[in-house]
């Protein structure tokens, strides 16, 4: 188990890491640009890393990883549902800086969970990194849930009926 699950944490922190520094690099070249096609250049690694954290669910209820449940069911499904119903469904949606900026702070953390998580499986600790994943979170979380919360809020109807409409 040790094994797979470090090869888990390994696999999503390569995809995660592509992901941000694919956006980081395009940010840097492209400046506001790069907005437009942030989904179309990333958004198929995006769904597979986020289809992936699936697993963890069973990780947890299986008792190879030691979290609570309800937490990370509740952070998996929110991705899940804002990434495939939210966001892959309404092409629209696809081009708005808010998503580049929600796949930002969620690759942000991720870039740090995951190798957090794979040295403490293999019973290594590295204290920056360790020091890193417990603070990361505190401004990050908070911001992707802002986020989450605008992309839900600006598709919407029932939430925002104005969402649907064309600007004059």
């Amino acid at each position: 188990m040790k094994n797979y699950i470090s090869f888990y944490y390994l696999l999503q922190f390569c995809g995660h890491s592509w992901i941000f520094t694919n956006m980081t690099a395009r940010l840097l070249f492209f400046g506001k640009d790069s907005f437009a096609d942030t989904f179309y250049t990333i958004g198929l690694v995006m769904q597979a890393c986020q289809l992936l954290s699936v697993l963890e669910l069973l990780h947890v209820l299986l008792g190879i990883e030691q979290q609570p449940f309800m937490p990370r069911f509740l952070q998996v499904t929110e991705r899940l549902v804002i990434l495939f119903v939210v966001i892959s469904s309404q092409e629209e949606m696809q081009s708005k800086c808010i998503v580049c900026i929600l796949f930002f702070l969620w690759n942000l953390w991720d870039v740090v969970r995951y190798p957090y998580h794979l040295l403490s499986a293999t019973g290594t600790e590295y204290r920056a990194l360790s020091w890193l994943n417990h603070t990361l979170w505190i401004p990050v979380y908070p911001l992707s849930l802002l986020a989450e919360v605008y992309t839900v809020y600006d598709r919407c109807p029932i939430l925002n009926p104005l969402a649907h409409f064309p600007t004059i």
